[in-house]
């Protein structure tokens, strides 16, 4: 009976994660749902890709602990942490456990003495999900003193969540508007600025273009025929023929080849990256 009532309330903690998709609730709900079966600590969802800076997507940190949760380990530590590499290093699993990644030599690394020994936690695991283009999203979940390391039972049980948890990561970010404000964020706004002005250029009419742009930026056909001062039907037509330039069906296909053109915008200096990628495939 114990069993069936935990199956119970994890279904229902997953389906209120469900239901946030999409939304800047998601990421909560879906630490609720873990937190409703393993005690954990200081949980953060970060994005990582090995062409720029770590992000922290979401946090759930005393105020006093931001700081070296956060603040310091973008100064430089995170290029040692071993959960970092693991996730840059093409990772065959869902789910690692900071003892057994570094096979029980965390205490000798540069990475504990310099910084991880003072963030007061004696335990981590993660989640993580390999996105599009390179990136890949982690759920960290630590551990404190009083909680002690996860327990053999423990790291079983996240081993038995991690499917979900690492698909409905993976789904969450192929929303346009978390593509968008997430992953093609080189951390330099005019370069995002320039990625929607340039991107299909090269093979659409400017007006297309025009319509392209706005559907990068996540605007529905309502307001791209109000912005553009056209009929909604017109841009239902350009829509048709980006997609069929663009060898697209349908808008989860067109921010794909977008974040994956975004590689190659340095190396189009202000001209259309898509041209480039294209080039390479």
């Amino acid at each position: 009976m114990d069993a069936l009532r935990e199956l119970s309330e994890w279904n229902r903690a997953l389906a209120r994660a469900v239901d946030t998709l999409g939304s800047d609730e998601f990421f909560a709900a879906l630490i609720d749902a873990v937190r409703q079966r393993v005690p954990i600590a200081y949980p953060q969802i970060w994005l990582y890709h090995s062409d720029l800076p770590p992000r922290a997507l979401y946090y759930e940190i005393p105020d006093d602990a931001v700081y070296a949760q956060i603040h310091q380990y973008l100064e430089g530590p995170y290029a040692e942490d071993p959960f970092y590499q693991t996730s840059m290093n093409r990772p065959k699993n869902r789910v690692y456990l900071l003892s057994r990644v570094t096979a029980g030599r965390m205490a000798e690394s540069k990475y504990y003495t310099e910084y991880y020994a003072d963030t007061g936690t004696v335990d981590e695991a993660i989640f993580l999900a390999q996105l599009q283009g390179g990136y890949v999203l982690n759920l960290s979940m630590m551990r404190l003193p009083h909680q002690g390391q996860f327990s053999e039972y423990e790291y079983q049980l996240l081993y038995s969540l991690a499917d979900a948890v690492s698909s409905l990561m993976t789904s969450h970010s192929q929303f346009d508007s978390v593509a968008v404000q997430n992953m093609i964020q080189p951390g330099i706004d005019h370069q995002i600025d320039q990625a929607f002005r340039t991107f299909g250029a090269s093979m659409l009419s400017p007006r297309e273009k025009d319509v392209l742009e706005l559907m990068l930026r996540g605007y529905g056909t309502d307001t791209s025929a109000e912005r553009l001062s056209i009929a909604r039907e017109t841009i239902r037509r350009h829509r048709k023929a980006i997609y069929r330039k663009l060898d697209v069906s349908s808008q989860t296909d067109l921010f794909s080849l977008f974040l994956n053109a975004m590689s190659c915008l340095g190396e189009a200096a202000g001209s259309d990256p898509l041209t480039i990628y294209m080039g390479k495939a």
